[in-house]
């Protein structure tokens, strides 16, 4: 496998359900990303929905994945990509909800917890590391007392269905601009930025 390949795993839950749920919208940035490509995704027998391409001639090689599992299962398919393809985690990059930052805000980060996230728990145990590398997409906390669990498999409210477009755009920029100048150039070009 090429060198410069990089894995980029969206992380959200199967099917219509939850398409549009804050939970999935890692996967919806992938799709982002899947656009600009001008692919669409095929099955792969990781058990993932998988796309292959550069997004310009010369430029690095994307593996955009999109796990058939539950999130909270998300690892197996990862790990089964990652080997597949000779990624390190190094060079993995996995797209995925996070209560903590305020919606429409992304934070950059490479391992770290898992906060909780059972998406992000899962794929550290399979890969036997925590060092890949995190595109956080905030949706911030649930209002009231509004179960974390209920909250992320409920749909975006229609009053931030505007901004999503916008979040999602950056969200994949961001990966773009980690592949193309490394972590640290894309965090201070990130961090802080978006609708909040």
């Amino acid at each position: 496998m090429a060198t410069d390949a990089w894995l980029v795993v969206g992380l959200g839950n199967p099917g219509p359900k939850y398409e549009m749920t804050r939970h999935n919208v890692g996967q919806m940035a992938l799709d982002v990303l899947a656009s600009r490509m001008g692919g669409s995704f095929s099955a792969h027998k990781a058990g993932a929905r998988v796309l292959e391409g550069r997004m310009v001639p010369g430029g690095p090689k994307y593996i955009l994945a999109k796990p058939n599992s539950f999130m909270n299962l998300s690892g197996g398919p990862v790990s089964q990509l990652a080997k597949f393809y000779g990624v390190a985690p190094e060079r993995t990059i996995v797209l995925h909800d996070e209560l903590d930052i305020p919606f429409g805000s992304l934070k950059l980060k490479s391992g770290g917890g898992h906060g909780g996230h059972n998406g992000l728990r899962d794929i550290t145990k399979a890969l036997s590391t925590p060092d890949f590398l995190r595109v956080r997409v905030g949706v911030g906390r649930p209002p009231g007392r509004q179960d974390p669990a209920d909250y992320v498999l409920s749909p975006f409210a229609k009053a931030e269905l505007g901004d999503l477009g916008v979040t999602l755009e950056l969200a994949a920029d961001a990966v773009e601009r980690i592949t193309e100048a490394g972590l640290i150039a894309a965090q201070q070009d990130f961090h802080g930025r978006g609708n909040a």
